[in-house]
């Protein structure tokens, strides 16, 4: 079994799969971007920044990936792309399941967005022996990261999901409590990694 994982490993981190999930993930970022734009649109300039958290989480990976092609750790960013990650990837698809139960039906774009959110978090995951990030790197991470939450749902800028605006108060509660489970993830990989580390020396 341990040579199954060894070997799934080697592959996933081979340079030809990482260029394949560099344009995977660069062109769901375009995407995601281009999916917000209506919201854009309508925000203030002073939060337009805070708007598309999925889109700029798998920006954040997507420069992750660059270093590590380049032999490199951008360690700031692979600490926000983790917390981003698995946060927005968790909290979609929440989302879309509490859009499922308040409507009956989320249609196919509905499930494409579960599947890939999803897919997000799980790759934020996966490569989680790449990152080299540092306790100070996670404090800024969670500092972007719960500050984003402030602008999300004291000032009203949160992601606009229309059949559960009435519902935003118990979604923001859910969403902190969120931030705070992959905020504490990047402390426990940051452990276990620097561990691995001293072992190896």
């Amino acid at each position: 079994m341990r040579t199954f994982f060894t070997n799934i490993w080697l592959i996933i981190t081979h340079k030809s799969f990482l260029w394949f999930l560099l344009y995977v993930n660069l062109i769901g970022t375009v995407y995601g971007y281009y999916w917000y734009m209506w919201q854009i649109e309508i925000t203030d300039p002073i939060f337009i920044l805070f708007v598309p958290d999925s889109p700029t989480a798998s920006l954040f990976f997507t420069i992750a990936i660059i270093g590590w092609l380049l032999g490199r750790n951008f360690k700031l960013i692979e600490a926000l792309a983790l917390i981003t990650l698995v946060k927005y990837g968790l909290w979609a698809v929440v989302m879309n399941i509490l859009t499922l139960l308040e409507n009956g039906s989320i249609g196919w774009i509905g499930w494409m967005l579960i599947a890939s959110h999803f897919a997000m978090a799980v790759q934020a995951i996966l490569y989680s022996r790449m990152y080299r990030f540092g306790m100070i790197h996670i404090i800024i991470a969670a500092v972007w990261t719960l500050h984003n939450d402030v602008i999300d749902y004291v000032y009203g800028q949160m992601p606009i999901y229309h059949d559960l605006m009435k519902h935003m108060d118990t979604i923001g509660y859910f969403t902190f409590w969120l931030s705070l489970a992959c905020i504490y993830i990047a402390y426990i990989i940051w452990m276990r990694n620097k561990r691995l580390i001293s072992m190896d020396r």
